[in-house]
């Protein structure tokens, strides 16, 4: 296998990039230890331009490019070359007998369809960045990774100069070992993104569903110090902590990355008509989320719903963040702040809090966008359709003896949305734009009531407050009520109308316990559970 401690002396490469990024320097490298190039196409030339000597396929192989360059490495010399086993008599006798010469590296990366894809490109430039030689040679080289070091992108090219600095011109198996099982990583993710493109605008849940992610960063820990975990990135172009740039702070964390996104999420969808809105996440529950004329003044109504529980929250805001919330902001004690954009002074601002992530995702993303939601179960892991459901004035329909007053609707849909970003059982109460107590993640529907309205106490005596928030509120329930119960804690701390999915056996009850406290009632038939 190549000899003492696994090595191979490499001979002969074939260069073969879409991202030339490094490629001449590299190059010039290999060239300088003797190393025959072979190349075709735009990478013959940039290293024909820097003054190399390429050997072109079309001569190598004796067969020319053509169809526009989607023939021209799928030749048995190409692939013999790379596929053959050195240490097999029947091997080394068609090699002599048919003139193919054996490859010792490969590098190769592939035409740019993730990149083109983001950009939504049209149907025929995604299809013309199919690769299909690349995937092949690819696959090849890392099969005989015994005899062949496959190099799949830039960030390679180091380590496989060292080796060679350190082995005398030879590859070590350890590294083709490596190479290899990441190059077909490669593979893999790039027939995904291709698989997932097919797929788009048809149903998602594919009878083999696959994804993919490229490692953006190691984080220090996951979920607990004990668990390791790291940050993985789609290329999908959504706005969110994936696509954002920090302008300050330290690293993010596995609980921050999860929190912000969930604050992002939410805070795109609560004012559709482009008002002022901020949600604040704590553990990736919402905490206070309203609208208001300005950003200012809808932070300091969301950090009102529950000011104990903020601190420490990730803030997401809906438009650039400027100096006066920057101010209001900074007395507290906040871990990351995300938004589309942020004002210089803002920044100035911010800066003074060391230890404050400030991110800026460039746009928001939008709520009604295709997607697929993941999570792991013991043995395979569930997949699902994004929630990209939106309750609008349409799909409302009163029940009770009283409706809704204009003011009441406009809350009431607010307050669904929130729910909708709760876990689930899930209670929102809303008042004046912006929510005044959020019960979340209880096994029972009344608990999440109460503990809302007992949350609204606590933020009312923090205020200054004669009573609680809840009273004069609405309130979002994101499932159905199976007992009138939980409609009587809702009544009971002060609200006058609700918002529900509607469907139990016992509706009718419900509704009457509604009508007996004067309350108004809409039915969506629409179901927000977030487990």
């Amino acid at each position: 296998m190549g000899g003492e401690a696994g090595l191979v002396r490499v001979q002969r490469a074939l260069l073969s990039v879409s991202d030339k990024t490094g490629l001449a320097a590299f190059a010039r490298a290999l060239a300088s230890r003797g190393i025959e190039l072979l190349s075709s196409g735009g990478t013959a030339k940039v290293l024909e331009e820097a003054g190399l000597k390429v050997v072109e396929v079309s001569a190598h192989t004796g067969f020319p490019e053509m169809m526009d360059g989607r023939v021209k490495t799928l030749h048995p010399k190409i692939h013999g070359g790379l596929l053959a086993l050195r240490d097999k008599a029947d091997h080394r006798r068609a090699m002599a007998e048919h003139a193919i010469a054996p490859i010792d590296l490969l590098v190769v990366n592939l035409y740019p369809f993730e990149a083109a894809l983001a950009k939504g490109a049209d149907e025929a430039e995604m299809v013309e960045n199919i690769d299909i030689g690349g995937p092949a040679l690819i696959r090849a080289a890392a099969k005989n990774h015994a005899y062949v070091a496959v190099a799949v992108e830039p960030g390679d090219y180091a380590e496989v100069l060292a080796a060679l600095e350190a082995h005398d011109g030879a590859t070590p198996l350890a590294l083709r070992r490596r190479l290899a099982g990441k190059a077909f990583r490669r593979t893999a993710a790039y027939d995904a993104a291709i698989g997932g493109w097919f797929a788009s605008g048809g149903d998602p849940l594919t009878e083999r569903l696959t994804f993919a992610g490229t490692l953006k960063e190691k984080l220090r820990y996951g979920e607990n110090p004990h668990q390791s975990a790291a940050f993985y990135v789609t290329g999908a172009a959504r706005p969110g902590v994936a696509t954002a740039r920090q302008l300050q702070g330290k690293e993010l964390s596995y609980n921050n990355i999860n929190d912000t996104s969930a604050a992002y999420e939410l805070v795109a969808e609560l004012a559709p008509d482009g008002a002022p809105a901020v949600a604040i996440v704590k553990h990736a529950n919402p905490c206070g989320a309203a609208r208001a004329a300005s950003l200012r003044e809808a932070y300091l109504r969301a950090l009102a719903c529950d000011p104990v529980s903020a601190f420490g929250g990730i803030i997401a805001l809906n438009g650039r963040l400027d100096a006066a919330t920057a101010e209001e902001i900074a007395k507290i004690f906040t871990e990351v702040i995300i938004a589309p954009e942020a004002d210089e002074e803002a920044v100035r601002i911010l800066s003074a809090k060391k230890n404050l992530r400030l991110l800026v995702a460039g746009g928001l993303p939008r709520p009604d966008a295709e997607g697929i939601e993941m999570r792991t179960v013991a043995g395979g892991f569930l997949a699902q359709t994004s929630d990209a459901k939106r309750v609008g004035l349409e799909d409302l329909r009163v029940v009770t003896k009283r409706a809704p007053s204009d003011k009441e609707i406009a809350d009431l849909v607010l307050a669904f949305t929130v729910a909708k970003h709760v876990k689930s059982n899930a209670i929102v109460y809303v008042k004046d734009g912006a929510t005044v107590g959020v019960g979340a993640g209880q096994m029972s529907r009344v608990d999440s009531a109460r503990i809302a309205a007992l949350k609204s106490e606590d933020a009312a005596r923090a205020a200054g407050a004669a009573r609680p928030l809840t009273v004069g509120s609405v309130a979002a329930s994101d499932a159905f009520f199976p007992f009138p119960d939980g409609l009587e804690a809702i009544a009971a701390a002060g609200a006058t109308a609700v918002i529900q999915p509607g469907g139990a056996m016992r509706d009718s009850e419900v509704i009457a316990a509604a009508d007996a406290a004067g309350l108004a009632m809409v039915l969506t038939g629409v179901r927000h559970f977030r487990h």
